[in-house]
């Protein structure tokens, strides 16, 4: 009120008056009165005080809490690494306006910065320790790292950071590969659900095809079936009228003689006796014999030999679908290594015993090389006598064996239980052709993995060096081509019924490999 008074007070002498707020002109100067509801607002709100913090404001389970609020606490927004304490904002304010606090480190809010204190001496960890690996406090330096490689937190951070771009280049590059990896699965899911398709599609108008086939089959089946049946009717047919015609004159011929029999007149049946009597010859009627078993026999049997034939070659045909599909899976997960492999190293020999004429073993029984000249081997029941091939004298069973062959030549690796035929020159002599053995048959043109006859063609890297992994009690052998990396060839899933013993045939030369 006073100060708008003194403001139209110096306004007296001209007479007129302006509001200072609104800029409104009066010729007389008005009356001040008080604003009634401006004054109610202004009590309201001196009664009210300050408004209540928002309940979000204060600090959840998973919030960090101010250090420094007593009774509930409000959420801290940043966190002081010097005081090693958490503020809110009210609390935070010194930090920004008081020059002893303006040279504090501030973050957003951290947890657990009991972990910036060491646990030994209650001091900031300031330092590192190189010698140790570890953040350290000044008072440590003195003490347990004394003589230690000590540096600065900041100059270790600024270190690491740099093996932490190349980690980072390292994540990046591997998550590009993944990433390719990735489009290259979905395109070749696309490409399987393609094929899959097709398949479907031609094998749906392939049996389409084939129940017509059949469908013409049985119509033709029923046609000469018909036929057949439509001239058996016509030949009875035949018979039944002249049978029925013989049948009515022998009638008429036995109605007549009874009539000459007893007729009393003797020259009548004199001269009607050789009439009667003789018998009548209307032609050569021949002997009607019925089959009791015809009906059709033959047709019955050679459709039922159809069926059967059909059935079996559906049976065999399926068979080799379900090999095909169920042998192995159609995406391999394979995340072995060459450490992982190495702890499960075996040590291998050859026995001469069961080695092929022609080969030559030698490096204490860890090579063996193909020759022209007969070796000088005792005959032996184990020995194989018609294939260049070579088992070795361990018996692995019950747990995981691995080994790596360095090869030349067209050459199979596998495994065989002692069952394995080895005279003769059939397949159950051969690695992978019969049931007591399992192979990968490898060559400079690809790979193709073998068991009981069937062969799988195995697409994957050309090395002269391959690696086996035997889970004997998981019933898998698993073949690898070994370079920079183990990229899996092939694995066989089956059940493993007795020891397995490791097996070669051998093109050129084959070396059983040490491992470091």
């Amino acid at each position: 009120m006073d100060c708008i008074s003194n403001y139209w007070n110096e306004a007296d002498y001209t007479g007129i008056y302006i509001c200072p707020q609104c800029q409104i002109t009066f010729t007389q100067r008005p009356v001040l009165r008080p604003n009634t509801m401006l004054t109610k607002v202004a009590e309201k709100l001196k009664r009210s005080g300050p408004s209540p913090p928002a309940a979000n404001s204060y600090a959840g389970p998973t919030d960090v809490p101010c250090d420094f609020c007593t009774g509930k606490k409000f959420k801290a927004i940043k966190s002081c690494l010097n005081c090693l304490a958490s503020y809110c904002e009210k609390h935070l304010r010194p930090h920004y306006e008081s020059a002893t606090f303006k040279r504090h480190k501030l973050v957003d809010e951290l947890g657990n910065l009991d972990r910036k204190i060491c646990p030994q001496h209650q001091k900031t960890l300031e330092l590192f320790c190189r010698t140790d690996q570890m953040c350290i406090c000044a008072l440590c330096t003195v003490s347990e790292h004394k003589g230690h490689d000590i540096v600065s937190a900041e100059a270790e951070r600024s270190e690491k950071q740099k093996l932490l771009g190349v980690s980072q280049t390292e994540i990046r590059q591997k998550c590009q590969e993944r990433m390719k990896e990735l489009d290259e699965l979905r395109t070749a899911v696309d490409s399987l659900k393609s094929s899959a398709q097709r398949a479907m599609a031609e094998s749906e108008k392939m049996f389409r095809e084939m129940i017509s086939s059949i469908e013409r089959m049985r119509t033709e089946v029923t046609k000469l079936i018909g036929i057949n049946e439509k001239a058996a009717f016509s030949q009875a047919d035949s018979l039944v009228e002249r049978l029925e015609q013989e049948i009515e004159e022998l009638k008429k011929k036995e109605s007549g003689l009874k009539q000459l029999y007893s007729t009393e007149d003797h020259i009548h049946f004199l001269q009607n006796f050789n009439y009667l009597c003789t018998p009548t010859d209307d032609g050569v009627i021949p002997r009607v014999t019925v089959n009791p078993d015809f009906s059709f026999a033959a047709a019955r049997k050679a459709v039922a030999e159809i069926k059967e034939r059909l059935e079996e070659l559906g049976r065999e045909e399926l068979l080799k679908i379900s090999r095909s599909v169920n042998e192995i899976p159609v995406y391999t997960v394979e995340n072995r290594t060459k450490e992982r492999s190495i702890k499960d190293f075996c040590q291998l020999r050859l026995d001469p015993n069961t080695a092929y004429k022609e080969l030559y073993i030698s490096e204490g029984n860890r090579k063996v090389i193909r020759t022209r000249d007969l070796q000088p081997y005792s005959d032996n029941p184990e020995r194989f006598d018609s294939f260049a091939q070579v088992l070795c004298r361990e018996a692995l069973s019950g747990g995981r064996y691995y080994w790596e062959i360095e090869w030349s030549g067209e050459f199979s690796v596998g495994v065989a239980y002692r069952g394995i035929s080895r005279k003769g020159k059939g397949s159950l002599c051969l690695l992978g052709y019969n049931k007591k053995s399992w192979s990968l048959l490898c060559s400079d043109s690809g790979y193709s993995a073998w068991h009981n006859r069937v062969d799988k063609a195995v697409n994957g890297p050309h090395s002269p060096r391959i690696g086996v992994y035997l889970d004997h009690s998981a019933g898998t052998v698993s073949f690898y081509s070994i370079g920079e990396t183990m990229t899996l060839l092939y694995r066989f899933e089956t059940t493993f019924t007795e020891p397995l013993y490791p097996g070669f045939g051998v093109g050129t030369s084959v070396k059983i490999c040490q491992l470091k």
